[in-house]
């Protein structure tokens, strides 16, 4: 009897370290969208507003207010917080674990620094027109294992 309720008690104990993991693995897992507001262009193949050809959009473009609050999708550490070129202009970068990173462009203000820890739902900017921009909006990438995927399959 002892031997079985040992079993029984080894076999909670592993259940409930792997339904900590899993919570801690959602908690790092983006989710939602960084600001509310219409998708004016979806990640894939699309004509540039500003040069007017064709290319790969790594990520979602989703219009908003200038100043509305930019929220992390997931629990993190700031990577990068600064200009960043090639048309991104003020960007906040987040390592999240587990393989994710998400990315946050076009901001009129920074509110974090690299190092800093966020959980999701943190301001971690302001929305803004900086860089390559045809108006206010947040361009949003989530990356997995160093490669842009869509953030729409991570709006759950």
């Amino acid at each position: 009897m002892k031997h079985e309720s040992e079993e029984r008690y080894g076999s909670l104990e592993a259940s409930a370290e792997a339904l900590a993991e899993h919570v801690e693995y959602l908690a790092h897992r983006p989710r939602g969208l960084p600001v509310p507001g219409e998708i004016t262009s979806d990640y894939g193949w699309r004509r540039s507003p500003i040069s007017g050809r064709r290319h790969w959009h790594g990520g979602i473009d989703i219009a908003a207010n200038y100043g509305d609050p930019v929220r992390a999708t997931a629990d993190g550490v700031v990577v990068f917080a600064g200009w960043l070129q090639g048309g991104y202009g003020w960007t906040v970068k987040i390592d999240h674990g587990y393989g994710f990173q998400t990315l946050y462009a076009h901001n009129q203000r920074l509110l974090v620094r690299v190092g800093d820890r966020v959980r999701r739902g943190d301001v971690i900017a302001r929305v803004g027109s900086s860089g390559a921009s045809t108006g206010p909006h947040v361009h949003y990438e989530v990356h997995l294992w160093g490669q842009r995927v869509n953030p729409l399959d991570y709006t759950d």
